[in-house]
């Protein structure tokens, strides 16, 4: 801060710089944006990252980090409608559903859920990884059985494979 701008007699804004208004100004011809380029054209700006044409940082470095789609579960999806096409008392799983053409296996996916629209009059013994709860009644009530195929169990955290702990103990 100097005293000239100590005394601007209450003025909020300094002057404005009139720009392209001849040699004498100071600021003419090219009005203080230099010679060519796209700096010196109207309408642009400078976007962010954005490095003079080279390939920006960004884009040169690798993706990182994680993405919880790769662990998602994909079913093969089948309405408990459709099982009325199997003979009384037979086994009905995915290979059985996917051997009659009821369903397509959906892509890298060996997992079969039901699910409960429509009816069902035969009684069948249903062996699904999933099965919803209105499909369980439906099946249940023409003299069906619902098994769930058992997932398979991850051991818990800090749990060697021969059952002992390795978390490392606790400082009192």
């Amino acid at each position: 801060m100097n005293l000239a701008e100590a005394k601007l007699l209450g003025l909020k804004y300094p002057d404005r710089k009139r720009l392209g208004r001849g040699i004498g100004s100071g600021l003419g011809k090219t009005s203080g944006r230099g010679h060519k380029g796209a700096k010196s054209r109207s309408g642009w700006s400078r976007k962010l990252g954005w490095e003079g044409g080279q390939m920006p940082l960004y884009r040169r470095l690798p993706k990182v980090g994680f993405n919880n789609k790769i662990f998602k579960k994909v079913f093969t999806v089948i309405n408990v409608g459709d099982l009325d096409t199997f003979a009384t008392d037979s086994v009905v799983d995915l290979a059985a559903v996917l051997a009659k053409g009821l369903a397509s296996k959906e892509k890298q996916s060996d997992l079969f859920k039901v699910l409960g629209n429509g009816e069902i009059k035969n009684s069948l013994v249903v062996k699904a990884d999933a099965v919803s709860a209105s499909a369980r009644t439906k099946i249940e009530a023409a003299g069906g059985k619902v098994e769930l195929i058992p997932q398979m169990v991850h051991r818990p955290k800090f749990i060697r494979k021969d059952g002992s702990s390795s978390k490392p103990a606790k400082k009192i």
